[in-house]
């Protein structure tokens, strides 16, 4: 559930055109659009996904702050994305794409795709969360109670939009139809009626409350379950928890992108932990026990004698539990010896006379160097 690189997702080139990006904006939104792969239960979730490469790409500061910040430059819980399905008749039939009112029966063999899908037009937008979690809480799973302000639905009219439910009548702006089609020039637009936001229906008497949407902004404090193991930038789409929609249409998804805290002493590759821990210089050469920390409290490790700096040892099933299993990958501890930095005039002592009497066969990294460069030396 990663996020991919937008760039990948439209197939072009860090350095493609405005119309390069439009372009394959549209190739990919037909290709990938819900009708046009009925079968596909993923087709909407690619669909979604492209065209919120394309919102980024298109606009010339969300495209710089992704250059240079990647998916971090738009954190912030609760950041809007426009609905998908708007954004492609927007392309398509309006001016961010230009096409003569016949493109969606040239598309989907009449209507506009989206229209055809039993009032989805009335459907709330989908929502990102960026929630920032510690490695212990990725690790061990959590589960976390978001805040954000959205779209919920009107307790007064229980989403209607009407008054005291007085009903609806046809919209005399399109005649009932949920569309209006204005001439351009040469083409002539299909777009959605402005009056009655492609319903074909007006409220006779607006809710004093909603003003006749159905829906209000309001904090929303919504529940959410961390999966142990979950891996930075990996998304969860929360179904039904974005925006409320339009007069009792369905609610949008909340997709919350996970991002997971530097830890002061861990690092994280794939389901493997690492760490450096110091190791005193006689401990190294004479062996003995080291405690080391893990996610979970501490272990201990068997130091052999004449162990060398960066040594790495490896404990298993130490390290993150892998996503949706119960098998966990390991911690790698790095030793780095400590050299002792203020001696007294006995202890440098004790080192000379134990310096002169080890002799190099004892230090065989000191012997091996030195066999392969005595040419330098020379």
């Amino acid at each position: 559930m990663s996020k991919r690189d937008y760039y990948e997702v439209l197939g072009i080139s860090k350095g493609a055109s405005s119309s390069e990006i439009k372009k394959a904006y549209r190739k990919a939104a037909v290709e990938h659009h819900p009708d046009k792969n009925p079968d596909d239960p993923e087709a909407e979730d690619r669909f979604k996904e492209v065209g919120e490469a394309y919102e980024i790409l298109s606009n010339e500061e969300k495209r710089a702050a992704y250059d240079r910040f990647g998916h971090s430059a738009f954190s912030g819980g609760g950041q809007r994305s426009h609905d998908p399905f708007d954004l492609f008749r927007e392309v398509f039939s309006g001016g961010g794409g230009g096409g003569g009112g016949g493109i969606f029966e040239e598309l989907f063999g009449g209507g506009t795709g989206r229209g055809r899908r039993g009032g989805a037009n009335n459907r709330g937008a989908d929502l990102r969360y960026d929630l920032e979690l510690t490695l212990e809480e990725a690790a061990a799973g959590t589960e976390k109670q978001l805040e954000l302000e959205k779209a919920v639905v009107c307790n007064t009219c229980a989403g209607s939009g009407s008054s005291s439910g007085s009903g609806t009548t046809t919209c005399h702006t399109c005649g009932g139809h949920g569309q209006v089609i204005s001439s351009r020039g040469f083409f002539q637009v299909q777009q959605t009626c402005p009056d009655c936001n492609g319903t074909g229906t007006i409220v006779e008497n607006p809710c004093p409350d909603c003003r006749g949407e159905g829906r209000l902004e309001e904090l929303s404090r919504i529940k959410l379950k961390i999966p142990a193991g979950i891996a930075h930038g990996s998304r969860i789409r929360s179904t039904g928890n974005g925006e409320a929609g339009w007069r009792g249409g369905g609610s949008g998804d909340l997709y919350v992108v996970v991002h997971i805290k530097e830890h002061d002493v861990f690092e994280r590759e794939d389901n493997d932990l690492f760490c450096e821990v110091p190791i005193p210089f006689i401990v190294a050469t004479l062996g003995g026990e080291l405690e080391v920390p893990t996610l979970t409290g501490k272990a201990s490790i068997k130091i052999p004698p004449g162990t060398q700096n960066a040594t790495v040892f490896r404990l298993r099933d130490r390290g993150i539990q892998f996503l949706n299993s119960t098998r966990k990958g390991d911690l790698m501890v790095q030793v780095q010896v400590e050299i002792p930095t203020k001696l007294n005039k006995q202890q440098r002592e004790a080192l000379q006379t134990f310096a002169d009497t080890i002799g190099v066969k004892n230090s065989p990294m000191h012997e091996s160097f030195f066999k392969k460069a005595k040419r330098f030396f020379s």
